[in-house]
């Protein structure tokens, strides 16, 4: 069985990183082992939760995976709270198998700003990490960071396209926009279709897929996406597939969500769409 590594901070309640990486990378019939970074009580959409910062736990975790000689089929970091932390994950290099992708969600930022917590200096560190991505997955506002380029409403195609390029210039291999639109819009008002852009330096060129954009905001859609990406590629799917996935799987969770009289404001109801992933990547 492929065994891929998740450094991720765990919520406990609350569905985002870890608490839905752990189990769509499972259901996928990939082992996920995890390097948490800290523990939450909640996610941070919530008022006064607890935080536990783990930065003192990584080195001895992956000194004893030293020791036990273990390797990964891939390496996925998504949420990271310091630069000490981006460090870790690069040293993760060490235990991957021969042509193991790295994937870097580099989650700090979006609708134009940067998550509380994060100062000036973060997207520059962050960006060191995207520099030795096989695969980097980040929406418009972390990648306007990543590239030092003031954030705006609107973007024309070529515009993205060369933004992409420039992100990959710098040491990516590939890059996937997430939260993409066709028409161009950063706002939901505007939108008639979402999904990701593509772009592959390996060949220079550009892959789009998006499904029909569903109205609503959920918390940890973006965890969602990129640990569907993570199992697919790991699982042996082309990079093209392994987006068209996880664009429908995200898409068809907020459908679900969005259905649901009961659901919780505070993630959607991925768990409801896991047969779905499954008989997906049984077709």
């Amino acid at each position: 069985m492929k065994r891929i590594v998740t450094v991720q901070d765990i919520s406990c309640v609350g569905k985002c990183s870890l608490t839905v990486a752990l189990p769509i990378i499972s259901a996928m019939g990939v082992e996920a082992a995890v390097l948490p970074t800290a523990v939450l009580s909640t996610h941070t959409a919530f008022k006064g939760f607890t935080f536990r910062d783990l930065t003192g736990d990584m080195q001895g975790i992956m000194d004893h995976w030293k020791a036990e000689d273990f390797s990964f089929d891939a390496v996925y970091s998504g949420y990271l709270g310091s630069a000490e932390q981006i460090e870790c994950v690069k040293k993760l290099s060490d235990f991957l198998a021969p042509g193991a992708p790295r994937i870097v969600d580099p989650a700090m930022a979006d609708d134009g700003k940067l998550y509380p917590g994060f100062d000036a200096s973060f997207p520059g560190q962050m960006a060191k990490l995207v520099s030795g991505a096989d695969i980097a997955v980040p929406n418009l506002t972390e990648l306007c960071l990543l590239l030092d380029m003031p954030y705006k409403e609107t973007y024309s195609a070529d515009e993205l396209k060369d933004m992409l390029r420039r992100l990959s210039a710098s040491g990516a291999k590939n890059v996937v926009l997430t939260g993409y639109s066709p028409d161009g819009a950063t706002s939901e008002h505007e939108m008639s279709t979402v999904g990701a852009l593509v772009y592959s330096s390996q060949d220079g060129k550009f892959f789009e897929y998006c499904d029909p954009l569903i109205p609503r905001r959920y918390h940890g859609t973006g965890d969602i996406f990129a640990s569907v990406l993570t199992g697919a590629v790991v699982r042996g799917c082309s990079l093209e597939e392994a987006v068209k996935i996880a664009v429908d799987f995200t898409f068809e969770c907020v459908r679900l969500t969005q259905n649901d009289p009961f659901a919780n404001w505070y993630g959607v109801n991925f768990e409801a769409a896991i047969p779905y992933l499954v008989s997906r990547l049984h077709k």
